[in-house]
C-alpha cells in the first residue's frame, strides 16, 4: 500500500510527459501546415507572406499566431493586410477553431483601399473532417468596426453577426444564411448629401436578413485558394430594416445566371416610400427622369392598398432589368462574391 502513492506519481509523470510530447508534435504539425499553405500560395502566384508564425496554448489548445501578414490573390485582385491575426483551436477538435482579427486591417483592390478596424473581431468556424475542409457552420461578429475608404468615403457598425451553416437535409451546396446589424452609420458625407432629403437620424438602426442560398461549388479551403463560389439562387425569408421613420421589408427568392444577373421576383414593404424614392434619386441610384413617373405610378398603387404611406410591390428581376411591378427602374444590380 505505501507503494500506490509512488505509482500514482510514476503515472502522473509518464502521462504529462505523453501528452507534452502529444501537443509538442501536434503543435509543429499545426506551424508546418500552415507554412505549406503559405508556401503553395506562393507557388500558385500569390504573395503570401508572414514576419512570424508561432503556436502556443499547451496543454489543451493550439493557438497560432501569425504576424506581419500580407495576402495577394492576383486572380481576383484582391490584398490583405493585417499586423496580427491567430487561428485558436481546442487540441482534440482540430476541424472547429476561432479566427481572431487586429484592431486594424487593409483590404484592397485596384480601385480602392479599405482600412478596417473594430474594437473585436472574430469568427467560431467548424469544418467537416476531410481533405478539402468542407464547411459545416461559421458565425462572424464584430462590434465597434469601422470601414474607411482611399476613395474618401466611411462608414461605422455598432455589431454585426454573420451566420451560415449547410442547409440541414439541402440541396447541394446549399447554406442557410442569418445577418443582424445595428447602429450601421453610413458616414458623415454621405449623410451631408441627404441633408433636406428625408428627416433621418445618422445612424440605420437595425437590417436583419434571413435565407438561403445555393451555390456554383460548396464553400471549402479551395474557395479561398481557387475561386469563390458564386451564387445560382437565393431565397429570402425575411428582410427587415429600419432607419428613423422609413421601414423595409421584403421576402421572395431569385435565380442568378453565370453573369451574375438576377431573374426573380423580391415582394417589398415599404413605409413612408415616398421618402425612399427621394433618397434613391439623391444618391444616383434612381434617374432623375425617372422619379417623377415612378412616384405618380406608386401613389396609385399605395392607394389600392389602403394606406398612402405603405407600399406593397413586387421588386422584379430579368433580362438585366430590375422593375417595380411594370415599371422599369433600372439595371439589375449584379450578385457575385469577391
Amino acid at each position: 500500500m505505501r507503494k500506490l502513492p509512488l505509482v500514482l506519481v510514476v503515472l502522473g509523470v509518464v502521462a504529462f510527459a505523453g501528452w507534452g510530447g502529444y501537443w509538442l508534435v501536434g503543435a509543429r504539425a499545426t506551424e508546418a501546415a500552415f507554412a505549406g499553405w503559405f508556401d503553395a500560395r506562393r507557388a500558385d502566384g500569390w504573395v503570401a507572406e508572414y514576419e512570424a508564425l508561432d503556436t502556443a496554448g499547451f496543454p489543451n489548445r493550439f493557438d497560432t499566431s501569425f504576424t506581419g501578414l500580407s495576402l495577394a490573390d492576383p486572380d481576383n485582385d484582391l490584398a490583405w493586410q493585417a499586423p496580427l491575426f491567430q487561428v485558436l483551436t481546442l487540441s482534440y477538435t482540430p476541424h472547429r477553431f476561432i479566427a481572431v482579427w487586429p484592431h486594424e486591417q487593409v483590404l484592397a483592390r485596384p480601385d480602392q483601399r479599405l482600412t478596417i478596424t473594430s474594437e473585436d473581431m472574430r469568427a467560431s468556424i467548424s469544418f467537416v473532417p476531410g481533405l478539402s475542409l468542407p464547411l459545416d457552420h461559421a458565425t462572424f461578429e464584430t462590434t465597434s468596426a469601422g470601414i474607411a475608404s482611399s476613395n474618401g468615403w466611411e462608414s461605422r457598425i455598432g455589431h454585426g453577426q454573420i451566420s451560415i451553416r449547410r442547409t440541414p437535409g439541402g440541396a447541394a451546396n446549399s447554406y442557410d444564411l442569418y445577418l443582424d446589424a445595428t447602429d450601421l452609420a453610413p458616414g458623415a458625407d454621405y449623410m451631408q448629401g441627404l441633408r433636406g432629403v428625408a428627416n433621418l437620424p445618422d445612424v440605420i438602426e437595425r437590417v436583419t436578413v434571413d435565407g438561403r442560398a445555393v451555390f456554383d461549388a460548396p464553400w471549402d479551403r479551395f474557395a479561398i485558394e481557387r475561386q469563390r463560389p458564386q451564387p445560382t439562387r437565393i431565397e429570402l425569408d425575411s428582410l427587415d430594416a429600419t432607419w428613423g421613420d422609413l421601414a423595409l421589408a421584403a421576402r421572395g427568392a431569385l435565380d442568378v445566371d453565370a453573369d451574375g444577373l438576377p431573374t426573380g421576383q423580391i415582394d417589398v414593404t415599404a413605409t413612408n416610400w415616398r421618402d425612399m424614392v427621394a433618397l434613391a434619386q439623391a444618391t444616383g441610384a434612381l434617374s432623375p427622369d425617372w422619379a417623377g413617373p415612378l412616384t405618380r405610378a406608386l401613389e396609385g398603387l399605395a392607394r389600392l392598398s389602403g394606406n398612402p404611406e405603405t407600399l406593397d410591390v413586387p421588386l422584379r428581376f430579368g433580362r438585366g432589368i430590375m422593375s417595380i411591378g411594370p415599371i422599369p427602374i433600372g439595371a439589375a444590380p449584379k450578385i457575385r462574391v469577391w
